[in-house]
């Protein structure tokens, strides 16, 4: 039996900050994952209060996109990395900056997360993902799951955006390869 390789998807984060999106963090992330391609608007998180006790009032929420196309099966190594940046953002023992990779597909968005539930999968380092939205007829379709930012028409347009930053990317690699071969 031959394996197939997978197809390079783009890495994005959900970013929650009390902080903006200081230059150092900028820096961080391009240092470990290559340039940024998208930073959308941020916006209020009001979503739910969750991440209130810990982070304090004023949570602004917004979505990273890359340039660099990564193989999906490095989300666990990226969200391992983005937990020990957050450390570096920690007051008085609470994140003030949450990143959330996650893989943007064709086909899909899947988060990593540190948090098992009854439909999220093992992917090692004692982490999970879950498939989160699922393209289909020129839109995402959300699951009982989905975070209820991800099932907004705000935070849903911005994925869209950078669905669109992907296939371009993707097209312009494969045209890339097919030249070399």
């Amino acid at each position: 039996m031959e394996y197939k390789a997978y197809d390079d998807v783009m890495l994005f984060m959900g970013v929650l900050s009390v902080k903006g999106f200081p230059e150092d963090l900028r820096s961080k992330l391009e240092e470990n994952f290559g340039p940024i391609k998208s930073v959308s608007e941020p916006f209020p998180f009001s979503f739910t209060d969750y991440y209130v006790p810990e982070m304090g009032e004023g949570i602004e929420r917004f979505f990273i996109s890359f340039s660099n196309l990564i193989s999906p099966d490095k989300l666990g190594r990226v969200k391992v990395i983005t937990n020990e940046i957050e450390k570096e953002y920690e007051e008085e023992g609470g994140r003030k900056i949450n990143l959330d990779p996650g893989t943007l597909s064709e086909a899909n968005i899947i988060l990593a997360t540190t948090k098992n539930r009854s439909h999220r999968i093992a992917i090692g380092d004692k982490l999970y993902a879950e498939l989160t939205l699922m393209y289909k007829n020129h839109g995402y379709l959300s699951f009982p799951w989905t975070y209820s930012d991800y099932k907004s028409e705000r935070v849903q347009n911005t994925l869209l955006e950078f669905r669109k930053e992907y296939l371009s990317i993707r097209k312009e690699a494969l045209k890339k390869e097919k030249e070399l071969n």
